[in-house]
């Protein structure tokens, strides 16, 4: 697929369909990709890569991007064109100026997963019916696929492209039963002091470097309240529980209703949060309460949180009757 990708790329370059390329470069080691644009086909050649490890949504970028002399080529795979049409609705891409190629997703790997295995100076991975078979500069290391998942692939909600101007690949499906939600269940089933030490443990570890806003495509402030040294809780670094509490709930209430459950925030966490547990806390409220709604599957259509509606709207009792259960 890497060598499909690059020799299209190439390919609407030389014919001016597109000026430059967003896709993913490779750093010291096979696992550490990072989002990158290309302007030359010589810059394609020499560091392009789709592999195992390219898991970041690039759909955020676009935002600038977009913005921009020319029209760029983004290679997107499946949850990545939900956080694109979202995007889109807001406002935020100028579509026209972008050539989307709708690329097969995942399952993608963590690094991390594999580190905890003690396997480090990774250089490569293949995987062979199931198994991982993990070059390093210490010699080959092996491990079952499943148990490197990234966490944001292990309850995907579909491998179908919802926006594309050209497919590779085949076109997936949206899964119905993917399980997404099967952990915000079991927190629901605990009681409200359980749920406050779990979340409590969780959150305690945040050093605000703000990497799970940075990331998060839903997140497209330019100027973040909490960078504003007016608003009384810009500081960088939380000065009591209440703070750190503070600064991840207030986000989870922003994306409402229009995070697409892309798990970029989890997956950037240095401390290993689950923050997208929040967001899909959210996203099962609003299935329950409005039926079912997904953010980014269309560029047309309000969210329940901004569409109000006097005869079906959830009223306030029914939320305090739920919480209470």
């Amino acid at each position: 697929m890497q060598e499909a990708m690059i020799n299209r790329a190439k390919e609407l370059m030389a014919d001016g369909t597109v000026s430059r390329v967003i896709g993913w470069k490779r750093g010291e080691f096979a696992y550490d990709i990072t989002p990158a644009v290309f302007e030359t086909a010589e810059e394609i050649d020499s560091d392009f890569v789709c592999d195992d490890f390219t898991a970041a949504n690039v759909s955020k970028y676009l935002i600038k991007e977009s913005r921009k002399e020319g029209r760029i080529l983004a290679f997107l795979k499946p949850c990545d064109t939900y956080s694109f049409n979202q995007l889109i609705k807001e406002h935020r891409i100028i579509r026209e100026n972008v050539y989307v190629i709708g690329i097969p997703g995942g399952p993608k790997l963590d690094a991390e997963k594999l580190k905890a295995r003690g396997i480090t100076g990774i250089l490569g991975v293949r995987n062979e019916k199931g198994t991982l078979h993990i070059d390093t500069v210490y010699g080959e290391e092996t491990m079952p696929m499943f148990e490197a998942i990234l966490g944001k692939c292990e309850n995907c909600k579909s491998t179908k492209h919802v926006v594309y101007d050209e497919l590779m690949g085949e076109e997936g499906e949206v899964i119905a039963d993917s399980g997404r939600f099967d952990r915000v269940a079991e927190l629901e089933n605990m009681t409200a002091q359980q749920r406050f030490e779990f979340w409590r443990e969780q959150l305690s570890k945040c050093i605000r470097c703000n990497a799970c806003r940075n990331v998060c495509p839903a997140c497209s402030c330019e100027n973040c309240v909490f960078d504003n040294p007016d608003s009384g809780i810009s500081n960088k670094a939380a000065a009591d529980s209440f703070e750190e509490n503070n600064f991840h709930i207030i986000r989870a209430f922003h994306v409402a209703g229009r995070c697409t459950d892309c798990g970029e925030c989890s997956r950037v966490c240095p401390q290993n949060i689950p923050l997208h547990l929040l967001n899909r806390k959210f996203i099962k409220d609003i299935n329950e309460l409005y039926g079912e709604y997904q953010a980014g599957e269309d560029t047309t259509s309000r969210a329940p949180l901004t569409n109000y509606n006097a005869d079906e709207d959830c009223e306030p009792s029914i939320v305090h009757e739920r919480g209470a259960e």
